[in-house]
């Protein structure tokens, strides 16, 4: 059994955004002990970490919850979760495609200022005139 610090420190979260999982409901079954603490078992834990990675994708508190009531639903309920997934993994190939077209024209443009300043490159601009 864990504590939250423990927890905490396990898992690299502020007790703070523990403590709000926790009481909106994001991690079921958790108990308490004799001095009415919440104590988290490995399952919990689990949990813990798969409800990390689903907010690093981009789902939402609101997503998180219907997420979480399909997975307390049950086996039934897997094509629901496949299509949550599913959606959330096409936004994030098409952030990726962005952060690389971005890459590649920061690549060409400080190609391009190396090639200016070696004198390789005659400058020019699109924003002025330049003889």
């Amino acid at each position: 059994m864990y504590t939250m610090k423990q927890v905490c420190d396990e898992l690299d979260l502020s007790y703070e955004t523990l403590r709000y999982y926790c009481n909106e409901g994001l991690v079921p079954n958790v108990r308490r002990d004799t001095n009415d603490h919440r104590v988290f078992d490995e399952r919990n834990l689990q949990w813990l970490r798969s409800l990390q990675c689903l907010r690093r994708c981009g789902l939402s508190i609101k997503e998180v919850k219907v997420y979480l009531q399909h997975c307390l639903d049950g086996p039934a309920t897997i094509p629901a979760r496949q299509q949550i997934l599913t959606a959330k993994k096409t936004a994030l190939l098409q952030q990726i495609a962005a952060i690389q077209e971005s890459v590649a024209f920061i690549d060409d443009k400080q190609a391009f200022y190396d090639g200016v300043l070696a004198g390789r490159v005659k400058y020019r601009s699109n924003l002025i005139d330049v003889e």
